[in-house]
């Protein structure tokens, strides 16, 4: 089997990377001129240079693969465009590649996000049969890029996965939380309880390969997690046990949040790199549930996560220790 991985220097992209290189399929990775190489060092596999706007480039990463893992996304940016022309374009540009250079197409999967479908408004877990109700310019653009796909989903067997929040080694935003309680602090939002779903790396990939494995119909999403929810604390907590650390909660109002949120997008715009925490992403945070319901996954993918909140705590700090990251 012969895979194209796109976003494969990223977070997720590069786990999968090896996890395809461990099960024997050929891995070329489309990357652009750039990208950071460091996960992909010293990996076999084929390295080949595009970019999801320019449908041209596209061409030579596309050729004779059997699937195509589309891992590529912007997640944080200086302005609203670039998560739709990344995230939206991009997306579309990358199907047409496939089924106009390859007979027959190969099979795609596609990374979307739980900020596609939005969070949860009744109380319950989000299904995919639930409205779509994004609440930032990053969950309109991949809600957007899974309409792109959907709409080629006769052309070429596709299907969407859209994982919870995912962390564990080489993640660098729940790394910001892991810093705070290195200082011993436990930061949470005042206001209302908040339930989210989580889901370890390993997972998230574990899911990814059994899309491409899986002979379900064209055009089905499914959303990924370990199968919880948690409050807010308890990922805090969780994550302060697995340092031994003491950390003293500190409760963050949400006028605090965007008022911190406002002045990185003012620092952001002079220096032009984007900011770690904007004032879309604190809409994001203040929502009460972001919560999903994995039955579909476990029931047609075969889907079963086995990586719990504190083993993946574990994890994640003691790969964050060996990396000198904390």
């Amino acid at each position: 089997m012969k895979a194209l991985v796109t976003g494969a220097t990223g977070f997720i992209g590069s786990h999968l990377v090896e996890a395809l290189l461990q099960n024997g399929a050929q891995v070329r990775c489309l990357i652009r001129k750039v990208s950071d190489l460091k996960w992909l060092k010293g990996l076999p596999a084929e390295l080949v240079c595009g970019d999801c706007l320019d449908k041209n480039s596209l061409k030579q990463g596309v050729k004779d693969v059997d699937l195509v893992f589309h891992l590529a996304a912007v997640t944080k940016a200086v302005d609203q465009k670039t998560y739709f022309e990344v995230n939206g374009l991009g997306t579309e540009n990358l199907i047409h590649a496939c089924f106009e250079n390859n007979n027959p197409p190969p099979r795609f999967i596609y990374l979307s996000s739980q900020a596609a479908a939005g969070p949860c408004c009744n109380g319950g877990k989000k299904k995919e049969s639930d409205p779509c109700e994004p609440v930032s310019p990053y969950g309109r653009s991949k809600r957007l890029g899974e309409e792109l796909a959907l709409a080629h989903s006769h052309e070429l067997p596709l299907l969407i996965l859209r994982p919870s929040a995912a962390y564990g080694p080489r993640d660098k935003d729940v790394y910001a939380l892991f810093k705070c309680l290195s200082k011993k602090i436990n930061p949470c939002l005042s206001g209302h309880a908040q339930h989210i779903s989580m889901c370890y790396v390993e997972d998230v990939v574990r899911a990814i390969l059994l899309a491409g494995d899986t002979k379900t119909k064209s055009g089905d999403i499914f959303f990924i997690s370990d199968g919880h929810d948690y409050r807010m604390e308890e990922i805090g907590d969780a994550f302060a046990q697995a340092m031994e650390v003491n950390a003293f909660r500190i409760r963050v109002p949400k006028q605090l949040m965007f008022g911190i949120a406002f002045f990185s997008e003012y620092l952001s715009k002079i220096s032009r790199k984007p900011s770690l925490i904007s004032k879309d992403k604190v809409e994001e945070m203040v929502q009460k549930n972001w919560i999903c319901d994995i039955t579909k996954a476990r029931t047609l993918l075969g889907f079963e996560p086995q990586i719990s909140l504190a083993q993946g705590a574990k994890l994640t700090f003691g790969w964050y220790r060996e990396q000198n990251w904390l």
